[in-house]
């Protein structure tokens, strides 16, 4: 089996060989060479010809966004982020995601991370991942996406629906980029509350949440424990928590909780649909998007196994940056619809107009 090639671009020379000494340990990866900032970066490259890079967001001379810039124009190929555990931190971290960075890794402890060996198992299993992304899909899809105030006006007008319902999204590897493109093409007047599990570590999703919220009709918030859900509003799982939907006297509310991961995953696709499916009164949307793994496949199965006229919709692999977990829910043979990215809000309206009829 060919090794994967890896550049590591890092101002810190620890980083640096930390960063190396994690990735050579895996059989299939060799480290081909290091670089200290953008512009040694960019030499490399046309050298060594890497399959992925990793690569620091700060760094002198030329940083890490302008060096993902550069290559995502002239030499695209898998850029897997290292990021700082902060505010600015995530912000730069969804503007690479936007630039086309495939995904990124949170440093535990600042720029230069003593206890980066903490991340090994991550480092290694999403450069191995990495391989498999779409690189022309992440390329593209800043000058792909544009606000459509016609597709807006088209789905909000009619728009009823006297039934209760509410709508389940899960993803991962891409999703910050698919979430974009179906969560502010939908209505504000959409009648039904929308529940997120994005795959991200603590820290994260609330500036994902902000984000989405700039963009979108609808209000978009990192969802708090016992929190009322809505409809026309979007609650994103927050990052290290579980995130379950219970059914009260006083309507649908949050239950957020600290719990061991499921599958690897906290917050998990999985625990959020079981929850759905167990709420005795609501039609179920669910999607499934972009992403790695099969998380989400087994509370897809107990929303259908439960309620039987739940809709399921997966995004088709044409447009999935990694065809994993909507490739394992389409196995099920429970999948309703498989949608390219840019028609899953239009189905998702469409739906609701028609159960509501």
């Amino acid at each position: 089996m060919e090794k994967i090639k890896v550049l590591v671009v890092d101002d810190s020379a620890f980083m640096r060989k930390m960063i190396s000494s994690i990735l050579e340990s895996h059989f299939q990866i060799i480290v081909v060479g290091t670089a200290r900032n953008g512009i040694d970066a960019l030499k490399k490259i046309d050298d060594l010809d890497p399959d992925v890079i990793t690569l620091d967001i700060e760094m002198p001379e030329m940083d890490g966004l302008t060096l993902l810039a550069k290559i995502m124009r002239e030499k695209p190929r898998p850029v897997i982020m290292l990021s700082s555990l902060t505010k600015d931190g995530a912000d730069k971290t969804f503007e690479s995601m936007e630039l086309g960075a495939v995904d990124f890794i949170a440093k535990p402890s600042g720029s230069i991370s003593l206890n980066i060996k903490e991340k090994e198992t991550e480092i290694i299993s999403k450069v191995l991942q990495a391989t498999k992304a779409k690189i022309d899909i992440f390329r593209d899809s800043a000058k792909n996406f544009e606000h459509n105030k016609q597709f807006y006006d088209k789905i909000e007008s009619g728009l009823k629906n006297d039934k209760k319902c509410i709508i389940g999204i899960g993803t991962s590897t891409g999703g910050p980029r698919a979430l974009q493109q179906v969560i502010t093409r939908l209505p504000e007047n959409i009648p039904a509350p929308i529940a997120i599990v994005q795959h991200m570590p603590a820290g994260f999703t609330e500036s994902l949440a902000k984000r989405l919220d700039q963009l979108s009709h609808v209000n978009v918030c990192e969802v708090k424990d016992g929190e009322r859900l809505e409809n026309g509003k979007a609650y994103i799982a927050p990052g290290g928590y579980q995130f379950r939907v219970i059914d009260t006297p006083s309507g649908l509310r949050a239950k957020v909780t600290k719990e061991e991961s499921r599958n690897g995953h906290q917050p998990s696709v999985d625990v959020l649909f079981e929850s759905l499916a167990a709420l005795p009164k609501h039609q179920l949307l669910a999607v499934i998007m972009t992403g790695m793994g099969a998380d989400g496949v087994n509370g897809l199965i107990e929303m259908k196994r439960r309620k039987k006229n739940t809709i399921i919709l997966s995004e088709a692999e044409k447009t999935c940056v990694v065809y994993g977990m909507p490739k394992v829910a389409e196995r099920t043979n429970l999948v309703d619809f498989v949608v390219e990215l840019p028609d899953i809000a239009d189905t998702i309206v469409n739906q609701l107009k028609i159960r509501g009829e």
